[in-house]
This record gives structure tokens, sequence and C-alpha cells, in this order.
């Protein structure tokens, strides 16, 4: 007789409650101040290589006469868990409690440092401001210096002033983005600059962020002592420009000839210091994403219907149309990319496993073949445009950081003629020779497009006149006064398509799928396109920042002989549509995630394994599999993608 082993059950946990990282089963309120102590817990293990079986959460520390409890302990290794014991210090507060707080600022970190006689190092932060500390004993007096970072795991002193490329932290919390709004938040109170100009300014230090970790040698650092004189900031200024004239030379069309960093040496050296312990090169792309489009977010939206579409909606389209290696994928409405660099992590998975497979799991080999072919992917098959020169900048740079395709990025009028954009971006030969097109267009009739040149090249920017005997609209030869910009975006985006082959996904507004005065738009559509999927969208989709009705859909373009033979039998061919509707979509109206909840309204949690980066007893890093429960994510979208996978591999 044969068994199945039967899956084991979810873990459910109340709501209103988080499980701790740490242990894996206490059920800890779900405030501000424990999202910021989950995610410090998960940045000290992932990221900092503590062994979790060195930390303690909330362990009672004598102060005076009382014991309270301190956010984290991390103990010496292989000592038992005692006050005594204690080598880092770390507590954490809700972004509502400042660093000048008398009862919750550092001064409470303080006080724990001295209450724990062997302690070195403490930590205080609330997601937004962050201290380190190294605490200091001479003469029988506490002192307490501060320095850039707490160590890695097994680091030594001088390491941590300046860091190996070894020991360079990859990210895996949210940890990168606190450390992101904090450095934007720096600049704008300590450099007198509004925040989109201290977007500009982050913007330049993460570029030379990366371009360090590309070099032989690390510059991109600070030491506590160069930290306290104005002769060590200007050092730092000095490394620091030095790797810009590096960047600048490689990315003309990002920064001009006279643009240099334009920050005093104290606010420099401060934000070199909260940035030098990562490396962004090799952090999760979901999590780098997550940072940079958080500060992007709050600082770049423009007035011209511009709404960031969320990752999981761009995850969704890309796995649906599933791009591949070799094929040219255009988004022509770019934003900051999102849509892009979604596809060009998929195909660049795929890159990594074919060569996995090719070189029978050597990893090293792998890699190194992989790299190549990545980089010539890139380089060819990754094209956007935007209107928003500042967005193209900033997209550029998101492309940077996940494995570049940032030449293919252009400060273009999508709607314009192709004739009148720019010579390189001209010899890309995109009417008519793109595989593949993702785009969320800019919506709304507060953008109208009333310029007749633009207007005249466009069927849809005619009016049409609707025949009820024959059911069909026909159009006319006369302009329309103005158009939404969405409509003449379908036309653009189907006519860059290859004729028979070409694929797109697009982010419509619901009026044009069912408004009585729009069935001219649809006709055209289907007259043009083979209609391969409709994706109905929540409602909150693109809460909390517009509420807008919207659907996906995906389409290919026919050649002009399927038009023609249509266009003769007076019909259209038959064919099946793949439709759904993204109902539970990982957030509500306010932008709070959501969770699958079983019938009692407890939240369900379930293991996920991943490869983490680990030290061992000696501190060398490797990477393991390790097994957590998360909560489960209320968003159907990823099933979406694989249930219409295999509808067209049965309709195929």
């Amino acid at each position: 007789m044969t068994f199945t082993a039967l899956p084991p059950a979810p873990v459910l946990i109340q709501q209103g409650k988080l499980l701790d990282f740490i242990d894996g089963k206490t059920q800890r309120q779900e405030t501000p101040e424990e999202y910021v102590r989950q995610e410090i817990l998960k940045s000290l293990v992932r990221e900092y290589h503590y062994p979790k079986a060195h930390v303690a959460v909330e362990f009672p520390v004598p102060i005076g006469s009382k014991k309270t409890r301190a956010d984290i302990l991390i103990f010496a290794p292989n000592k038992p868990h005692a006050v005594e014991n204690a080598f880092l210090v770390v507590e954490c507060k809700s972004d509502k409690v400042k660093s000048t707080d008398r009862k919750e600022g550092v001064e409470q970190l303080k006080s724990y440092l001295t209450a724990c006689p062997n302690a070195v190092y403490g930590m205080w932060t609330n997601g937004v401001e962050r201290f380190c500390y190294r605490r200091m004993v001479e003469g029988g007096k506490v002192d307490f210096d501060e320095v850039p970072d707490v160590p890695i795991f097994g680091q030594k002193e001088d390491d941590a002033e300046r860091p190996r490329f070894d020991q360079l932290k990859a990210a895996t919390s949210d940890a990168l983005m606190f450390a992101f709004k904090r450095c934007h938040n720096y600049i704008a109170a300590n450099q007198g600059l509004q925040k989109p100009e201290a977007f500009w300014e982050l913007l330049k230090l993460i570029f030379c962020k990366i371009q360090d970790e590309r070099s032989d040698a690390i510059d991109f650092y600070t030491t506590a002592t160069e930290r306290k004189s104005l002769n060590g900031q200007l050092v730092v200024k000095g490394r620091l420009d030095k790797l810009f004239n590096a960047v600048r030379a490689d990315f003309p069309a990002i920064f001009q000839p006279k643009d240099g960093i334009d920050l005093l040496p104290p606010v420099l050296t401060y934000l070199v210091s909260q940035l030098q312990g990562y490396s962004l090169l090799q952090s999760d792309v979901d999590v780098k994403g997550h940072a940079y489009e958080e500060i992007v977010g709050s600082n770049l939206r423009g007035d011209r219907g511009e709404f960031f579409t969320p990752r999981n909606l761009c995850d969704m389209a890309v796995a649906m149309l599933d791009p591949a290696e070799g094929q040219l994928m255009l988004d022509p409405a770019c934003g900051t990319g999102g849509f892009l660099i979604a596809g060009m992590n998929h195909v660049i998975e795929k890159i990594r496993k074919a060569e996995l497979k090719k070189w029978h799991n050597n990893e090293t080999q792998a890699e190194i073949h992989a790299r190549d072919r990545i980089k010539k992917y890139a380089a060819a098959c990754i094209v956007g445009l935007d209107f928003n020169p500042n967005l193209v900048k900033a997209t550029k740079m998101n492309m940077v950081m996940n494995n570049d395709g940032a030449g293919g990025l252009y400060q273009a009028n999508s709607l314009l003629n192709p004739l009148r954009w720019a010579d390189d971006l001209r010899a890309r030969g995109l009417p008519g020779g793109v595989d593949v097109v993702f785009s969320n267009p800019p919506f709304g009739s507060k953008l109208p497009i009333d310029d007749h040149t633009v207007l005249e090249q466009y069927d849809l920017g005619h009016t049409w006149q609707y025949d009820k005997a024959d059911d069909r609209w026909a159009r006319t030869a006369n302009l329309q006064k103005s158009q939404p910009p969405e409509i003449l975006f379908i036309e653009r985006i189907v006519r860059l398509l290859k004729p028979g082959t070409g694929r797109a996904a697009i982010v419509l507004p619901d009026g044009i799928l069912g408004a009585p005065g729009l069935g001219y738009v649809r006709e055209w559509l289907l007259t043009h396109c083979r209609l391969l999927a409709s994706v109905d969208m929540h409602p909150d989709t693109f809460q909390p920042n517009v509420s807008v009705q919207t659907s996906l859909l995906l389409v290919q373009r026919k050649t002009d002989t399927e038009i023609a033979l249509e266009a003769a039998s007076g019909q259209r061919a038959d064919y099946p549509v793949f439709m759904a509707v993204a109902n539970h979509i990982g957030h509500d109206k306010r932008g709070n995630r959501t969770y699958v909840r079983d019938e009692r309204g407890n939240e369900v949690m379930e293991p996920v394994t991943e490869l983490v980066r680990v030290a061992d007893a000696e501190g060398r890093v490797q990477y393991v599999p390790q097994t957590s429960l998360k909560k489960v994510l209320d968003d159907n979208t990823r099933q979406i993608a694989q249930a219409f996978r295999q509808w067209l591999a049965d309709h195929s």
C-alpha cells in the first residue's frame, strides 16, 4: 500500500499579532515599534549574520533597583544568556519616538549599555533615525563613542571601520528602506534642501556606492575618527568626489560635466556611514526595489497622471507573457521602470537556470557564463521611454541597481511621430519590431492630447461614426479636437509590436472596455489584435495613491494578411479568451498589507525556505537554506498568471 504524505497544516496567528522572527513561536502585538524590531532582528540575523541562538528578545536588564526589558540583546559566542555576557544591545522604537526623547531616546540605550558590564556595542533606531555606539571604559568611567555601524558577526573592529568586499551586507529586509529614508531625511534636515532636491543628492551617493562595489578597492567608507573632525570629513569628501568623477564619466546621459556632490562634508560623511556596510549589487531584488520605490514615489510623482504600477501587478503581467532571451522588450511610458525590471529579472532568472543546468550545477562556472549573457541581453533587449526626464534619470538608477539595462532608457514623447525621436532611439527600429510590450500609460481627460500633428498619425486620433445596421464603427477623415493619452497609447503600442507574434500587456481604465461612446476604440483594437486575456483588477490596486478601476489587457498583433482576410469575409475569427478577476491584491485602500485568514479571522502562516547568507563560527559567509514562517499575503495575482499559462498550454 502506498501512502501519500499530507501537506503540513497551516499555522494560524491571531489577528493583530505577528510571529517573533527569532523563536518562530511567540505571537507579539503588531505595533509600529514591533514592526521596526522584527525588521531589525531579520537584519541582524540575515545581514549581520548573528546566529539566532545568540539573540534574545525582551531580555531583563537591571537598571538600579528595578529590572526593565531590553528590546534585543546579542550575547558573546558560547556564553549563556546572561546580562554579563551581552555583547550588543539594540533598542527599537516606532517612528513617532525621537532619538532626543528623554525617556525613550538614545539615553535609554546608554543606560542599558551601562548596566551590561561587558557590552561593547549598542544600536538605537526608530526606523528613520539610527545611532550606533561603542562603549568605552577608561579609568572606571563609562563613555560612548558614536560609530558608523555595529560589527558583523566575527568581524574585527578595524574591519568594521573599513569593511571588506566579502563583509558587505546583502540587504534582505526593510532595514535598507530604513537606511534610504534616514539618509533622505538627513539631507533635507541638515543641508537646507527641499525633499525632491535631497532625493537627487541621495541618487548621486547611490551611484557612487555601486561604482565602488564594481571597483578593486573600497573607497565608500568613513571611520568614526573621520566623522569627528573637519579634516577627516574632507578626506571622506575627497574619496567620494573621486568616485563621482568616475560615475559621471560612465553615465554622461544622466549627469552633466558640471555636476558634483553638493553636500556639506559632515552631511556627506554621515550618509556614507549609513550606507557603507551594504552591498547594493548583491541585495535581494525585491528588497532594494521596494526601498528605492519608497523614496522615488514620495519625490517624483508628477501631475501628468503618473501613478506607479504595483510590483505584484508587474510580476503578474510578466509571468503571463513570459518574455524570453533575445526578445525585444519595451515600455513606452516606463515611469520608474517597474515593468522593465520585472521583465528583465524574469529573463535573467531563465538565463541563470539554463547555465546552471549546462554546467551541471557548478555555480561558479554557471555564474561566470551567465554574467556575459545577461550583460548582452540587458544592453540589446530592454527599451524604455518616458516624457518626464527626471523619471528617466531615476529609472536608469533603478536599472543600474537591478542588473543594468540602463542604456536602453530614453527621454522621449512616445506619442510623437517616431521620425521626430532622437537619432539613437530611431536606430532601435522600434515600430513593428518589438516582441513584448508592458505598459501602464498615463490616464485622464485632464491630460488631453490636442496637437493636430500628433492626432493625425492615429486612426484613434480621428472621429468615428457608428452604423447601427451593420453594428460597426467607421473612421472618418476628421480629427478629434482632443484625445485622452491612454487611447492614443493603445494604437501606438500595437503599431510597435511585430505583426503576428508581438504581444502586449496594457493597464487600461475600465471605461475603454465598456463605455458605449468608446466602442470605436474596441472596434479598432479587435480589428488589429487577437485578445489573449482580460484581468479585472481590484478597485484598491493603485491605492493609497489614486482610486481608479482598471483592467490588464493582453493582446497579440495580427498580420496585415489576417486583417485583410477578416475584412473580406465580413467577420472576425472566433477564438477563446482568458478572463479573470484579481479580487485579492495584498493590500487595502490605505496601502496596508492584507493576509489570508481562516473562518475565525486568524491569519494563516506558511513555511517559506530561502537561501540566506550566514556566517559559521569562524565568520565565513555561505549561503544556506533557511525555513521560516511567513504570513500568507492575500494576493491572487500569482495564481492568475499560473492559470493563464496553463490555459494557454491547453489551447495551443
